[in-house]
């Protein structure tokens, strides 16, 4: 991970009386050999992210939200990390419960191997949560089958009075000879049968 993009919505304080550690992200990261982008406007964020192989917010965390949805908007396969220093959380005290997950964490007084492995563990973490989002969108369209399928049961149930796994093979046998998805045949049963309740 070589190519980083850098948001930064606000000024940065004054130097710090410690010279060896500097304020911004660009500064660490460039001395340590990475590709810096930095911009403050979103339409130059959505350019840029898409060469970006991670992006790092340096703003405050009331702030977070907003950057996040316009990063979606442009390509969202990269790790999100925030850059922690003094101006960036002495503003985050009122916003410290935020949505979003980040993959990692940044601040001034890292070193190039620590930059590196937080870099690191960070894609590997951001990874793991588009595998779990993934994975929840799944379940989550499982259970909604699932919904229609017992609803379609319990339909085919009361009307022809047969039990629910009866049901099951109904539903199973009317989908195969149909060629279609049994929540298909479900949702279909389910809406033909409200259609004429009403």
């Amino acid at each position: 991970m070589r190519s980083l993009l850098v948001i930064r919505v606000q000024p940065t304080i004054a130097a710090s009386s410690d010279a060896t550690i500097p304020l911004t992200p660009e500064q660490l990261l460039t001395a340590n050999g990475y590709h810096v982008q930095v911009t403050d406007s979103e339409t130059e964020a959505l350019k840029l992210i898409s060469k970006a192989e991670a992006s790092i917010l340096h703003l405050s965390l009331a702030d977070v939200e907003h950057w996040v949805h316009c990063l979606e908007k442009g390509r969202s396969d990269a790790p999100l990390l925030w850059w922690c220093a003094p101006d960036t959380a002495a503003s985050s005290v009122e916003s410290c419960e935020v949505e979003t997950s980040f993959d990692g964490i940044l601040t001034p007084s890292m070193a190039g191997s620590e930059i590196h492995w937080t870099l690191h563990f960070a894609a590997r973490r951001y990874m793991e949560r588009k595998q779990w989002e993934q994975e929840r969108k799944q379940l989550q369209s499982r259970l909604e089958d699932r919904k229609w399928i017992d609803m379609a049961k319990a339909i085919l149930c009361d009307l022809k009075q047969i039990s629910e796994s009866e049901a099951y093979d109904l539903l199973r046998k009317k989908a195969m000879d149909e060629r279609k998805r049994m929540v298909d045949v479900a949702t279909a049963i389910v809406k033909a049968h409200q259609l004429l309740q009403s």
